[in-house]
């Protein structure tokens, strides 16, 4: 089975997450012993659950089709894979390059660390995308829309506790950036180092803040790989 989807806060009382895991063949069962591919990591889970509307029962096994909702401490992320012992590989859902990006800062220096565990849940429920700028180490949050920074803020606020405010900032395009030449990465990163930051798997992202920057940036450095979306 392969994880589709992480729901953070499903018991407000315990700030639990989810990992809702879809059985794709064979034979799932409570207490079995599953490798978790992405980390090699052999697990077993004790109260798998099944949701009914508001109702949710502890299953004892599950088939092709079923859903079934694993707790989750930070060990899923989506399109992770659970199998036998079989190194399967679901290729995730792949994070396209936001449309609008803006700083998040908090208000409320007393619910930091609400405020950072989240940041964390929210984006591994795939809601936005996080980037930290490597030039000044601030969190930049990433969007396909406006509505998304509304959502975030206002589930930060009531979930969690904790207090944001925004703080637009003119991009153009995130690009995932990758080369096979180590020196021209290096020469490049040296290059854009005002332009520079890493995603949530410590991956290098070109933050453009035009077309024609971009553009130029293609052109100037050739060994560089420019990606739009996460996989590659």
């Amino acid at each position: 089975g392969f994880v589709f989807k992480i729901h953070a806060n499903m018991d407000p009382n315990h700030r639990s997450c989810i990992a809702f895991v879809k059985i794709c063949s064979g034979k799932f069962e409570r207490n079995a012993g599953y490798k978790h591919v992405r980390s090699g990591k052999v697990m077993k889970f004790a109260a798998p659950t099944a949701f009914m509307a508001q109702k949710k029962s502890i299953v004892d096994e599950a088939y092709p089709g079923d859903i079934v909702g694993i707790p989750d401490t930070g060990n899923f992320k989506i399109g992770d894979t659970l199998t036998s012992g079989e190194l399967l590989h679901f290729k995730g859902l792949p994070s396209f390059s936001p449309e609008m990006f803006k700083y998040i800062e908090n208000t409320d220096p007393m619910k930091s660390k609400q405020l950072e565990k989240g940041i964390q849940q929210l984006m591994d429920e795939g809601v936005a995308q996080l980037f930290v700028n490597q030039f000044n180490g601030r969190k930049l949050i990433g969007t396909v829309g406006q509505l998304q920074f509304e959502v975030i803020q206002y589930r930060l606020l009531h979930e969690y506790g904790a207090q944001c405010r925004w703080e637009p900032i003119s991009l153009y395009k995130a690009c995932w950036i990758e080369s096979d030449d180590a020196e021209a990465l290096a020469a490049f990163k040296k290059r854009k180092h005002q332009f520079m930051a890493v995603d949530r798997e410590g991956r290098d992202v070109f933050l453009a803040d035009s077309g024609y920057v971009l553009t130029m940036a293609q052109q100037d450095f050739p060994k560089i790989r420019f990606h739009f979306s996460s996989e590659f």
